[in-house]
Formats: C-alpha cells, structure tokens, sequence
C-alpha cells in the first residue's frame, strides 16, 4: 500500500522520468542510448515507490508496553535531559531511518495525547549529537497507564518535510499511524528512568510491532 503523502511525489517523479523518453524518442536517440534510460528510470521510480510504502502493521503489545515508532536502526540507548517537556532524566532510545525504510511514525503506546508541538529548524545528519535539539523536529507526549511518554520526529540532512496528524487530545493506539518523515531521518523516545529497555544498540525493530520497552504502573 502507498501512503497518501506519496501521491503527488510518485505523480510528479513518473512525469519528470517520462519526458527525456519522450524528448529522445522524438529525436530518434540511438536505442542503446534509449534502452540505458529506461533501466535507470524504472530503477529510479522504484525507488521512489517503495520510499512511500505503508505496510499494514499489527501492534500487540499491553498497555505499559512500548513499540518501535519507526522501522530503521536503535542507534543510542542512554539516560539523557530532555529540556523541553520534562526538563529532567529520561532514558532514551533512538531509531535511525536510512531511505530504504518505512517512514510511516507510528504511535509507542496506547494513551491521550497532551502535547504536540512543531519546531522548525537546521537540517543537520540525523546522527548528529545536536539534531534532536537544532534540526526541524515535532514533539509529541502521550499519557499512559505508566505516565507520559515523549516522542520527537527528527529532520535529516535530507529530510525536508515532516507530517504529524495527532493533536492534544487525540486518544492513540500503539502502532497506530501518527505521522510521516520524508527521507532520512530519526525518531527518539524518552522514558521514566524506571522503565525496562528491551531494545539495544544494533537492533532492526519492525514499527508497530517490536517491543522495545515496558513500563511501570504509575
């Protein structure tokens, strides 16, 4: 299935691709020459194709439990300050999305959402240590059974748009869809210093699915 935020990307990627076809057939362009610019074209509208890809994920997972918000790498498992909601210790987990994978940003955990806020900003490498800080980022808390649970949608160097369709007060699902990211980027995830991380550094967690933490009852 393809996500709606790919639509006019694909339209518009399809209709540039197809005009040096036309234009060198027009032209009566030697066939090799023809023949070489298709098999880059299609390779490159697969590409684009599969970027905004939206695989149908089931959750299961309690509702202390957390899943992956997004496909990609766990790149940072650590007790950081997160200065703008919780302005304390968190533990934090951070999953790297190369643009090879799902970008679809799914809700970690079932609870309301009681803050959403926009941020515009740099476009440094995901991996940089001040991207989650200086780079175009979304901030959203959702409160569960275990407390609140803070997520951050994180722009790439090449990541020139974020989508985020939940708003205060949006009761959410674990696994359920709550944003987009275009191209490379990151999502973090800030926990209760209490909570069992079951994620580490290196693994490949499926969003919507893997759990990668469990709260306690709050």
């Amino acid at each position: 299935m393809i996500h709606r935020e790919g639509k006019r990307s694909i339209f518009s990627a399809l209709i540039l691709l197809a005009l040096p076809y036309v234009l060198m057939t027009y032209l009566n362009a030697l066939a090799w020459v023809i023949t070489a610019y298709l098999v880059v074209a299609v390779i490159l509208f697969a590409l684009v194709v599969q970027f905004f890809r939206n695989p149908n994920r089931s959750a299961v997972a309690g509702e202390l439990e957390l899943v992956a918000p997004a496909d990609g790498k766990v790149v940072i498992v650590e007790q950081v300050n997160e200065p703008e909601y919780f302005h304390g210790k968190r533990m934090m987990i951070s999953i790297f999305m190369s643009p090879l994978n799902v970008h679809v940003t799914r809700s970690p955990i079932k609870g309301t959402v009681v803050y959403a806020k926009y941020h515009p900003g740099k476009f440094l490498v995901a991996w940089h240590p001040k991207s989650s800080t200086m780079n175009e980022r979304t901030t959203v808390v959702i409160e569960s059974t275990g407390g609140p649970v803070l997520f951050r949608q994180i722009a790439g160097a090449v990541a020139r748009r974020i989508s985020l369709y939940s708003k205060p007060g949006s009761v959410v699902k674990a696994g359920e869809e709550v944003g987009f990211i275009r191209f490379g980027s990151r999502v973090d995830i800030y926990l209760p210093m209490d909570a069992e991380i079951l994620a580490k550094v290196g693994d490949k967690p499926v969003g919507g699915e893997t759990l990668i933490a469990r709260l306690k009852q709050a």
